[in-house]
């Protein structure tokens, strides 16, 4: 068993590591947050216990000196705690491309990466100095972690999203830092790394979000062509959830009967029918990548979704007398049950075909 853990825990790339982590079976996670550093016993007790770390923890906006004072002082209190208690965990710093400018955040990351790296000169200890590109994925707080998360949060209030300014973006999504955080610590990698993402201009993703919410607003999947794509979609609808859903599709009768459309795709994908006996519950898992639409066309059921690693359950009852889509957002654990007396029939549809090699499906509790 190894032993990583994470500052700024409850923060944005925090929270995306230990999802990340949760299928790992031979990993224990320790959590550092606000309260931990401001008590010097519990921030030693925490570094004391670790055979890693990865340092996340740090202020991203706020006044200049606020930031720059921040930053220093945090991953200062973090090199003591080190050099208290003689550990020497492997630590795993999220730096950023700024660290090369000269403004207070680019100098407050390089100072923290000046203050890790003579700790371990001192210590003997690995450090890895990982310089992160622009980082989004969901979870990402508007106006704060990064542009995208802006875009989709003014996208999905019905809001049109005003561009700045133009610039040049390098993409990454906050599970493959995670990816790359973990690599680093069970490749034993020293020194500094750096990820890549994609490249794409401030315009061009405002382009491409935007059409994205146009599409899923008719109702339509749209072409995702890349896992750039996929992973601005799944971003994009996880600032839907919950007030989006459920969906009620429109239902044309005649003499014949009734008819509705289920799924409007661009993409392709799967459908699956499942049958399913009163009281009984499918599901209990969660997606990390794929999209996953559950639309009941018999009886009645009871649709629950929980975002991982929190508490409130979101509940939805549906019915097949009146025809509605849920859409479950990645990193929701989520299940459904026949609540109702006869057989239960749910449509389920998937962006992509079922792979058992990778099937992207982990068992989670609701």
């Amino acid at each position: 068993m190894i032993r990583i853990g994470i500052t700024g825990a409850d923060g944005f790339l925090g929270w995306h590591l230990r999802v990340h982590l949760l299928p790992q079976t031979d990993v224990v996670v320790s959590c550092a947050d606000r309260d931990t550093f401001a008590d010097t016993v519990k921030l030693r007790a925490f570094v004391e216990g670790c055979d890693a770390i990865a340092h996340f923890a740090g202020v991203n906006r706020g006044e200049e000196s606020e930031v720059e004072a921040g930053n220093a002082a945090i991953t200062r209190a973090l090199a003591d705690a080190l050099s208290a208690t003689n550990g020497r965990p492997h630590i795993v710093y999220a730096n950023s491309t700024h660290h090369g400018r000269d403004t207070a955040y680019g100098r407050s990351k390089r100072r923290g990466a000046e203050l890790l790296a003579e700790w371990a000169s001192r210590s003997g200890a690995r450090f890895t100095n990982l310089v992160l590109p622009h980082v989004y994925g969901e979870g990402g707080r508007p106006n704060y972690n990064s542009v995208v998360a802006t875009f989709c949060h003014e996208l999905a209030r019905n809001g049109k999203p005003s561009m700045s300014k133009e610039g040049d973006l390098e993409l990454a999504h906050a599970q493959e830092v995670a990816a790359e955080v973990v690599a680093c610590i069970r490749q034993a990698r020293n020194g500094e790394a750096r990820l890549a993402g994609e490249p794409l201009r401030v315009s061009a993703l405002l382009e491409r979000l935007s059409s994205f919410a146009s599409d899923y607003g008719n109702q339509i999947i749209p072409r995702l062509d890349s896992a750039l794509d996929l992973n601005l979609f799944n971003t994009y609808r996880s600032y839907l959830f919950p007030a989006h859903y459920p969906v009620m599709l429109a239902q044309r009768s005649d003499a014949r009967g009734a008819l509705f459309e289920a799924v409007k795709s661009l993409h392709g994908g799967q459908c699956f029918i499942s049958t399913t006996h009163p009281g009984v519950t499918r599901g209990n898992h969660y997606h990390s990548r794929k999209i996953e639409r559950f639309l009941v066309l018999q009886g009645d059921a009871q649709i629950r979704l929980r975002r991982l690693l929190a508490r409130p359950v979101h509940e939805f009852r549906v019915s097949g007398a009146t025809p509605c889509y849920i859409d479950m957002p990645t990193f929701y654990t989520h299940d459904i049950t026949n609540i109702g007396a006869g057989e239960l029939v749910t449509l389920f549809w998937s962006h992509e075909l079922f792979d058992r090699g990778q099937p992207d499906t982990h068992a989670e509790k609701v």
